[in-house]
């Protein structure tokens, strides 16, 4: 039996979003977004600290209402458009092991625009990284409607050609083509060497736990946030989501 890892659930949650202004506090089904994905995380019963990193004020206090720990906040140059996830994660887990005393065995990047995130699945990939197989563990949905083969690249001004070279126009039926899987976002779980040594978010040894498509719904632009909205409703109704 695989024991147990001690684990830090990181969530980030910058103030500066730009496609839609304080995503990550808006009203999803009554609730701000982020507060999702902190009852996902406190469901799943699979981590020793749950954390924001933000550097908003307002965000930390929104966290901290629905059950989550803000112990610092992120700085400034950490909470840029461009900043990419992995400094942020070393950031936590240097704060957290600074404040607590005591080392983790694993960190898991959650995110709040991945609202739909269950905790099943969350406990899936946490048990999944303790057997130790691997050295890390990504949640992803199938992609049935924007298969790779069916992608198309542009070169010499106009002319179209695959994007995966296949030699003909692929024209099979979606159920005849090879299953693809995308990224859910909700989940990116590593051990705490891949981020200290490898200076890696995810390692190249990493495994899948695969989750409903619908909960991979992930929220960038508006019309994102409308369909999230419909879902919820769904959801709140006992209604299938999709």
């Amino acid at each position: 039996m695989a024991l147990p890892l001690r684990s830090l659930a990181l969530i980030p949650a910058r103030g500066g979003s730009k496609g839609i202004p304080r995503k990550n506090i808006a009203d999803l089904g009554g609730k701000p977004l982020i507060a999702h994905i902190i009852a996902a995380a406190r469901a799943a019963g699979c981590f020793a600290d749950i954390v924001v990193s933000t550097d908003d004020p307002e965000i930390a206090a929104v966290a901290k209402a629905h059950g989550a720990a803000v112990p610092f906040l992120r700085p400034a140059e950490l909470a840029q458009d461009d900043t990419p996830s992995l400094p942020v994660a070393q950031h936590a887990l240097a704060e957290m092991e600074r404040l607590t005393g005591q080392p983790y065995d694993a960190l898991a990047l959650l995110q709040a625009t991945s609202p739909f995130t269950r905790a099943e699945d969350l406990a899936a990939a946490m048990a999944r990284l303790a057997e130790r197989q691997s050295d890390s563990v990504v949640t992803v949905a199938e992609e049935k409607s924007k298969h790779p083969f069916r992608m198309k690249r542009i070169v010499a001004g106009d002319r179209l050609i695959n994007f995966i070279d296949q030699g003909f126009e692929d024209t099979r039926p979606r159920q005849s083509l090879p299953p693809v899987y995308r990224r859910s976002g909700g989940c990116y779980a590593s051990l705490r060497r891949v981020l200290t040594e490898q200076n890696a978010l995810v390692s190249g040894d990493c495994r899948a736990v695969i989750v409903p498509d619908w909960t991979a719904l992930d929220i960038d632009s508006p019309l994102d946030l409308d369909l999230a909205r419909l879902v919820a409703a769904r959801l709140a109704q006992a209604k299938p989501p999709l």
